[in-house]
């Protein structure tokens, strides 16, 4: 897809879906990533299995594209795993497709993973030092060099002593022939959940995955968990805990559908209420609230609700946008914006409007939304968002810009104002999005506030991240362990 059509929106890392004990396992993965398809439309992949071996297909590309007939008729077993990916580490190629396969004397493991490793370069350079030889540049696979070279026999113990290593946020799948193991970081940074399907159990990113097989969900894996899902049973095993709890606000923000539940809450309740409190924080005399599809479409339901002003859909998205267009030879003004949204002039003409959006992260996408809503007509342009600026990048599995490139993190809210040529801009408070999502204690939100809760370096790998701290962000050393650092190395 034209990299400017989502120049200013964040991407989420991926998803992960699992099923047990269904005769029909790869075909309900691939529905369940079908579902999924909006954490990830760069790579698609299921591992399925019989009971003795694992089958592998994967490719570039939707899930629809990559799983035909053919392709899941070559998936026979009655389990399987299957991942959708943007990458935030390691390249976009068919090599770092999920789920990965590794062949050792454990016998054939799969592993699908939704996060980041913030301490796998080290991790990878001490193993490389070693003698291991990686296949691909994904942080996910030290996890399968780290089990191979462990010489802890049995797997349940042997996960455990990896995981101990393991920092950084992550919700993984992992199959063996016999088994399926769902696992969590102990902060509980990225979603999981449970549910049953007859007498089969489902594992997925999002419950919207379960909703589309008629899978009933059970309840979150618990952070910290490996859940071990073997003929039919669950039996969990639990790591260290954390010191809290972190789960991705921007989750409910962005990234998760809004039919989902994630984090044991509806992500539909969370983002009607922010646009409930925006519109108490921020009023504005106007006379249309119009959301920027998709997004912003149910915290503009709260705007309006709460602000008493008409919902309109006055911006029409294309849903058909593939992953590539031909661009015109002649420059046309907002190609990018414009073949993704376009205005509805009979409803903006003449109007005051609200614009309802998630974030702004450059900036540039919106400017060009403002002018396009005022080159319809529209008399007066108010933008209101329904998270704080953006401030910092994320380092634990969404692919975010540099703090250079983040509007929000250079320029006060005047200054984009101006640089979006809004008539008003309000963002929602911290605090109002804590309270949206009923929660102020067991929420990460770093890319808002500074405040990271696995310390990080300037080494952890995200993609467009390996910019140098400055001067001023670095701390210590003797915070290096301390929750909320932002500092290198020793």
């Amino acid at each position: 897809m034209h990299r400017e059509l989502e120049s200013d929106k964040f991407h989420d890392e991926c998803g992960v879906f699992g099923i047990t004990s269904h005769k029909e396992a790869a075909r309900h993965a691939y529905l369940g990533l079908y579902a999924l398809q909006h954490r990830g439309q760069e790579s698609a992949g299921i591992i399925s299995s019989d009971g003795v071996q694992l089958f592998q297909q994967k490719g570039l590309g939707h899930v629809a594209d990559v799983f035909t007939d053919e392709a899941l008729a070559s998936l026979p077993g009655t389990s399987a795993i299957g991942h959708v990916r943007y990458s935030t580490t390691g390249s976009s190629s068919l090599a770092n497709a999920q789920p990965f396969v590794s062949k050792s004397w454990r016998g054939p493991i799969a592993l699908a993973h939704n996060g980041n490793l913030v301490n796998s370069p080290r991790i990878r350079r001490k193993l490389e030092l070693e003698g291991a030889i990686f296949q691909t540049t994904s942080d996910t696979e030290v996890v399968l060099h780290l089990l191979a070279r462990s010489p802890i026999p049995g797997l349940d113990q042997a996960l455990q002593e990896v995981f101990r290593q393991i920092q950084g946020a992550y919700s993984m799948l992992l199959q063996t022939p016999t088994t399926l193991y769902a696992i969590r970081d102990p902060y509980g940074v990225r979603p999981l959940c449970l549910g049953r399907l007859n007498g089969s159990y489902t594992v997925a990113s999002e419950t919207c995955a379960f909703d589309l097989i008629d899978s009933e969900y059970i309840r979150d894996v618990v952070p910290g968990e490996i859940l071990k899902i073997q003929d039919r049973q669950l039996e969990s095993f639990f790591l260290p805990p954390a010191p809290q709890k972190a789960h991705c606000i921007f989750e409910h923000v962005y990234f998760a559908r809004p039919d989902s539940k994630v984090f044991d809450r509806s992500v539909h309740l969370s983002r009607y209420q922010m646009g409930l409190r925006l519109a108490r924080e921020a009023p504005v005399d106007a006379d249309l609230v119009v959301p920027v599809p998709d997004s912003g479409v149910t915290a503009a339901l709260g705007y309006a609700d709460e602000s008493g002003i008409p919902f309109q859909f006055g911006l029409i998205r294309n849903h058909y946008v593939g992953r590539t267009f031909i661009e015109p030879e002649q420059s046309i003004r907002h190609f990018g914006v414009k073949i993704k949204l376009n205005p509805v002039k009979e409803l903006l003409q003449g109007k005051k409007v609200i614009l309802i959006d998630d974030s702004i992260v450059r900036g540039t996408t919106s400017r060009k939304i403002v002018e396009m809503v005022r080159s319809a007509g529209a008399l007066e342009v108010h933008v209101r968002i329904c998270s704080p600026p953006t401030i910092s990048p994320c380092y634990y599995g969404i692919d975010t810009p540099t703090h250079e490139e983040l509007i929000g993190n250079n320029k006060t809210l005047e200054e984009i104002r101006d640089f979006t040529q809004a008539d008003t801009l309000a963002y929602l408070s911290l605090d109002g999005m804590k309270e949206a999502v009923s929660d102020q204690q067991d929420f990460c939100s770093a890319c808002f506030d500074l405040n990271y809760p696995i310390a990080i370096s300037q080494e952890t790998p995200q993609k467009y991240l390996f910019e140098q701290v400055e001067e001023g962000e670095k701390e210590s050393q003797e915070k290096a362990e301390q929750p909320g650092t932002l500092t290198p190395d020793p």
